[in-house]
């Protein structure tokens, strides 16, 4: 079977754009690591082009101007009122993100790094650069052949579905939320309960989730995001000819667990 990179080295660094809606810490961490690995290289592996929110409150100019990056901003609660539609017609949305993708085609970017981006993606966005997405569980486990845990409330439902310990998955950007092909699994990170917490209690429970998504995001997200888009800019993941995932020529139809690396 013909094995392609998702990047090959030989084309220089590979270019990111950077997708965010609020605070871009998972941005952060990106290019923090960027730096890092040009210091210990003598070069970039990976390189983010230009900084895009969809949301004018976001801390995009800020972040690019720590990094002296281009920023760009097109609000889109601002898109839909000027156009006086409701934020479910994704006729509306996948005019947004044609948008998106023309704006940042001068960037000639082949990853987008999905950084706490809350807009969901339509087809003209997906298709034009691999989406990369990270999510605070492991995508592997599965129930009834269909992933368990996904949706915007996975560290809650983990926790109060009983599950000890908590994984970070990064996964390709498809047109199904959370389903997509994955990359790389994170180390375990071992639930805490406050004692006397009472997980049948929403406020408990919230309160719970928020403070173990933290310790989440420390040890799982910030770790396995940036060194996904590492392991793209050095040509160790493949796709083969249906479009699976290999990494160095193996299969990783489950994703590629941090301890595999």
């Amino acid at each position: 079977m013909a094995l392609k990179p998702l990047h090959d080295p030989r084309d220089g660094a590979l270019k990111v754009v950077g997708l965010m809606s609020g605070s871009g810490t998972n941005l952060r961490k990106i290019l923090e690591h960027q730096e890092k690995l040009r210091e210990k290289e003598g070069r970039y592996l990976y390189q983010v082009a230009a900084i895009f929110s969809d949301n004018a409150a976001s801390n995009a100019v800020e972040l690019g101007k720590d990094f002296d990056l281009p920023v760009i901003i097109h609000d889109l609660a601002a898109f839909y009122k000027k156009r006086g539609g409701a934020r479910s017609d994704m006729r509306l949305r996948d005019e947004f993100d044609k948008l998106t993708v023309r704006m940042l085609s001068v960037f000639e970017a082949r990853v987008a790094a999905y950084a706490g981006y809350m807009s969901l993606a339509t087809r003209p966005l997906i298709n034009a650069f691999i989406g990369v997405n990270v999510h605070p569980a492991d995508l592997s486990i599965e129930e009834k052949g269909k992933r368990k845990w996904i949706g915007g409330h996975a560290v809650s439902d983990q926790i109060a579905g009983g599950e000890k310990f908590l994984r970070a998955s990064t996964h390709l950007i498809e047109p199904e939320c959370d389903l997509g092909k994955l990359f790389m699994i994170s180390k375990p990170v071992q639930v805490e309960i406050f004692l006397g917490a009472d997980l049948k209690n929403p406020a408990d429970l919230k309160k719970v989730a928020d403070f173990n998504q933290d310790r989440l995001k420390a040890n799982g997200d910030w770790v396995i995001f940036p060194k996904t888009i590492e392991e793209i800019a050095r040509g160790n993941f493949q796709a083969g000819e249906k479009g699976e995932f290999f990494y160095k020529n193996k299969p990783i139809p489950k994703g590629l667990r941090l301890e595999e690396v």
